[in-house]
């Protein structure tokens, strides 16, 4: 504990130091999303000298954890007692941190069915902007206290201040879990998975691809159930198609969520080619895609992965836009050198002057990750 209280001290210095010089640091932990985002500036704030699990109660499913802790250490921990995080965080590299994970608030292929890293936050320890030590919320379900800060930091890329500690609501195992296989095009694809989402089964998570050498160019669409033991036996009877070994998809699954498909794995042979992420709401048709891409498709037809070269951005903004969402670079074109080339959907008025008014609250200084996220900040 002394070593800890220690550390973090070290940790208020510096970030006292550099808001007077007004110096830019690069949050980091285990480095495992480095490739995402606008820029890399500023000194490294290396986070992992704040590591281990300050506090586990399995009874009351919560978990305390300072921000350096291994990812896979608190998973390890959680497996031990029967207990996960549901919303799969993905650790895409070796090293991903627990306050890596909230700082990206980026979740796996369950997110649609269980939610995101954001509604499993209870309470944060961070670091402003002006070098105070500050604690939101805590280790119950409900807490009334203002703004919801805790949530705010999931997916703020360490941009409003540095994570210290996290609390997190924590899930049993499903009782039982199962993996369907069904040979169909995307559109036949959607149409499945909206007539399921209309039904009381137990869908937990789903991806479709189409892989000319696997499934003879047709596509494959893979729907993993969990829930009671009952309701998944009763679904597989009922939804049909092909169920699979649990023991043979679950690195498929870890593979999905961490990008290590063969589907993700081939736009090495493209390096013109970036990897977009177009968000949209569910129901949305097939989309219109330049040079006959075909998508990887999860969330029940919300996430949908696009492998295009950076000009053909306009044109995948425009098809989001119109069905209801967005389109990001997720990965950046390995071609292009320019650290800058992960797009981001222009924001509106309103929107960024609510995010600049974040800014100035908790890190006037602007020094904490500065251009991970907007050119300006």
């Amino acid at each position: 504990m002394q070593a800890m209280d220690q550390a973090l001290a070290q940790m208020i210095e510096r970030v006292r130091a550099a808001a007077a010089d007004h110096t830019p640091l690069r949050i980091r932990g285990g480095g495992s999303k480095d490739f995402h985002g606008r820029a890399l500036q500023g000194e490294v704030l290396d986070t992992r000298v704040l590591s281990g699990i300050t506090s586990y109660e399995p009874s009351e499913l919560v978990v305390t954890a300072r921000a350096g802790t291994p990812l896979a250490e608190l998973e390890a921990a959680l497996a031990d007692k029967g207990q996960c995080l549901p919303f799969e965080p993905p650790h895409f590299a070796p090293g991903a941190t627990v306050g890596g994970m909230v700082a990206a608030g980026l979740s796996g292929p369950a997110r649609a069915s269980v939610g995101a890293v954001r509604d499993y936050v209870l309470g944060v320890g961070l670091i402003n902007g002006r070098a105070e030590a500050l604690t939101f919320g805590g280790q119950v379900m409900k807490n009334v206290a203002g703004y919801d800060v805790s949530r705010l930091m999931a997916g703020a890329w360490g941009t409003l201040g540095l994570l210290t500690e996290v609390s997190l609501k924590v899930l049993p195992v499903a009782p039982a879990e199962a993996t369907l296989r069904f040979e169909c095009n995307q559109a036949d694809a959607l149409r499945k998975l909206h007539a399921w989402g209309g039904q009381p089964l137990p869908l937990n998570a789903s991806c479709w691809l189409h892989d000319t050498v696997m499934d003879a160019g047709v596509g494959t669409l893979y729907v993993r159930l969990r829930g009671a033991v009952a309701a998944v036996e009763a679904a597989c009877k009922t939804m049909g198609g092909t169920r699979l070994d649990n023991g043979a998809t679950a690195p498929d699954w870890a593979a999905c969520r961490d990008h290590t498909l063969p589907w993700f794995a081939a736009r090495a042979q493209q390096p013109g080619h970036a990897l977009w992420r177009l968000s949209l709401p569910a129901t949305a048709p097939v989309l219109t895609l330049p040079a006959a891409a075909q998508p990887l498709v999860e969330w029940h037809g919300a996430l949908r992965w696009v492998q295009a070269p950076a000009h053909a951005g306009e044109a995948l903004c425009a098809a989001a836009q119109a069905a209801g969402g967005n389109a990001t670079v997720f990965v950046a074109a390995s071609a292009d050198s320019s650290s800058a080339s992960g797009q981001f959907d222009p924001k509106s008025a309103a929107l960024a002057q609510i995010h600049a008014r974040l800014k100035q609250a908790f890190d006037p200084a602007g020094i904490f990750n500065p251009g991970r996220l907007a050119a300006d900040w």
